[in-house]
């Protein structure tokens, strides 16, 4: 019979007819329900029965899957304070690194954790062990953290470590000198690390859900420390000029440091460094002069032998024995640098009577007259040969007009307030400092400094001619025929020369130099005859008597030898050469 349904009939072994359609796909899926549950249920089953972590299985990020307890534990204690920590540095893009253990952990903070996770897994519902077990195995569960405290004090020590290592000194302008160059170094900014903001954010870590710490990093920061900027105009300021070796202050009885002389163009120097790096060298080309003493040096050495010394007779008025001694203070205690000048009218002043000079004999125009200051060529003739035999540069000095008695000829040097000076300058590399002392009728010049090679000096003059003098009279009608005085005293003329002569420390000749040329001017003896005619003498009233009137006479002045005998002079050992020109004055100003 025909089927006149949509559904088929089929006959089973027990005569029972089934639609094709119906019940077996919901058996099939029931079937499958089944057999997934059935081996869910086996997983969780063996999940449960693992004495081991389960596969994958992490604690604070340590891979302790597969482990015992005791396994895992000893691989956290191992393992555990070695993960790493990356540090960013915004700046340059430059990675640092820090562990656990610098964050201030030990091995006994995270004593038991093994088991606690262990009996955590176990305590899990059965059906959920299943799940745990695929997860971990599928490392879609990160697992277990458990992080306590840190020890501050620790975690400070790592980030003031870390300060000192990332933070970076500023680099202030600089230069140094080589000895044909100025090296500048070109300012460059530091920066200091923010201390502050690296722990809170180290302390955040292991409270914001971090599980492992192996791929955490932290963002640093920094704060700019502005460096000093040198620019070449402020070097060239501080070291162009002239070198100056250490000398002394008197009015503060200190050294004063060296000078270094140097010189360079400031324009290229500073178009280098403007296009230099920071914190780069630039090398710019100089002329470069160092002293030649240091104030270390100085300071053991200081005034530390005579140089040279000469003394002379004081003679004369009580007034000019005054002047003499006066302006010998005035120079006293003088202390000249290297290259200093010493101007012998600039020192002493003028001579005045309300600075204490006296009227003494001096020369004025030829003639001898009583003259503020009289005498006080003495002072200057014996620095002058002080200075000669202490090997000094004499950058000034002249001839008395007339042959001086107190010291050799040719070795003297007059002075007067307006008109001649003696100079002379301090040519050795140490300060030099003039010391004078009078006793017992004698006038000494010292001159003190450091004498390095041991040289000494000695003069001698030689007179090339002599020019005597003659006797000239006037008459002189006040006075009585057939008296006599002598109107100006006589100085016989001379021309002089003076040569320098060094010896090293062992007494050999060095050198000798002729030093210079003394003119002195011949000068007649005046005598004055009286031609007045004599009168008979009065009759004398009784009981009275007229005194005879002596014969006028005028006190002698200042006796001072005609021709004094010149000191032998001794034939240099080496040739004698005289300079281009030659200084030979004899000046009309006041003279003593």
């Amino acid at each position: 019979m025909e089927q006149t349904t949509k559904e088929a009939i089929v006959e089973t072994k027990g005569g029972k007819r089934l639609k094709s359609g119906g019940r077996l796909p919901l058996v099939a899926l029931g079937v499958i329900l089944a057999v997934l549950l059935a081996a869910y249920t086996g997983l969780c089953a063996y999940a449960a029965s693992r004495d081991t972590f389960q596969p994958n299985r992490r604690i604070n990020g340590i891979d302790v899957g597969g482990l015992t307890a005791d396994q895992a534990q000893k691989k956290l204690e191992t393992e555990l304070l070695a993960q790493e920590i990356t540090l960013i540095d915004p700046d340059t893009g430059t990675q640092s690194v820090i562990t656990v253990a610098e964050l201030g952990y030990t091995a006994e903070d995270f004593a038991g954790d093994a088991q606690f996770w262990m009996d955590t897994d176990r305590e899990m519902g059965f059906f959920r062990k299943g799940w745990a077990y695929i997860a971990y195995a599928a490392g879609r569960w990160p697992g277990g953290a458990n992080w306590p405290d840190m020890d501050r004090e620790v975690l400070r020590e790592t980030v003031s470590r870390l300060s000192g290592e990332l933070s970076q000194e500023p680099l202030d302008g600089a230069w140094e000198l080589t000895d044909d160059a100025v090296l500048f170094t070109k300012a460059r900014d530091g920066r200091s690390l923010n201390t502050d903001a690296l722990e809170a954010a180290l302390l955040n870590i292991t409270k914001s859900g971090t599980y492992g710490l192996e791929d955490h990093q932290v963002d640093l920061s920094f704060t700019t420390v502005p460096a000093q900027v040198l620019s070449a105009q402020e070097v060239h300021d501080e070291i162009a000029g002239e070198m100056k070796n250490a000398g002394y202050d008197a009015a503060t009885d200190s050294i004063i440091p060296e000078q270094l002389g140097a010189e360079f163009d400031v324009d290229a120097a500073q178009r280098a460094l403007d296009a230099a790096e920071p914190g780069s060298t630039v090398k710019v080309g100089a002329v470069i002069e160092y002293p030649r003493v240091t104030a270390e040096q100085l300071k053991d050495v200081l005034f530390r032998d005579v140089l040279g010394t000469a003394t002379t007779h004081v003679s004369g008025t009580a007034a000019r024995i005054s002047n003499v001694k006066l302006s010998a203070s005035s120079i006293n205690g003088t202390v000249l640098n290297c290259g200093d000048v010493f101007s012998y009218n600039e020192t002493v002043g003028q001579r005045t009577a309300a600075r204490g000079y006296q009227a003494a004999p001096a020369y004025v125009k030829g003639e001898t007259v009583d003259e503020i200051g009289g005498g006080i060529c003495q002072t200057s003739s014996t620095l002058y040969l002080a200075c000669l035999r202490s090997n000094l540069s004499i950058t000034e000095r002249y001839a008395h007009r007339y042959t001086p008695s107190y010291i050799d000829w040719g070795l003297d040097a007059t002075v007067s307030w307006g008109g001649p000076d003696y100079k002379f300058t301090n040519n050795t590399d140490y300060p030099v400092k003039i010391v004078t002392s009078y006793s017992k009728g004698y006038l000494t010049v010292k001159l003190l400094g450091t004498n390095t090679d041991g040289t000494s000096v000695k003069m001698t003059t030689d007179v090339l001619s002599r020019t005597a003098w003659e006797t000239v009279y006037e008459e002189d009608d006040t006075l009585s025929a057939g008296t006599e005085r002598v109107k100006v005293t006589p100085y016989g003329g001379a021309k002089v020369k003076s040569y320098r002569h060094v010896y090293d420390k062992n007494g050999q000749l060095i050198s000798s130099a002729f030093e210079a040329s003394s003119d002195y001017k011949v000068r007649n003896k005046v005598v004055v005859k009286g031609t007045a005619p004599v009168t008979a003498p009065t009759v004398p009233v009784s009981g009275t008597t007229t005194p005879e009137t002596p014969a006028i006479s005028t006190p002698p002045e200042e006796t001072l030898p005609t021709e004094p005998a010149s000191p032998a002079v001794e034939e240099p050992e080496v040739p004698v050469e005289e300079p281009s020109s030659i200084i030979v004055i004899t000046p009309e100003e006041p003279a003593d």
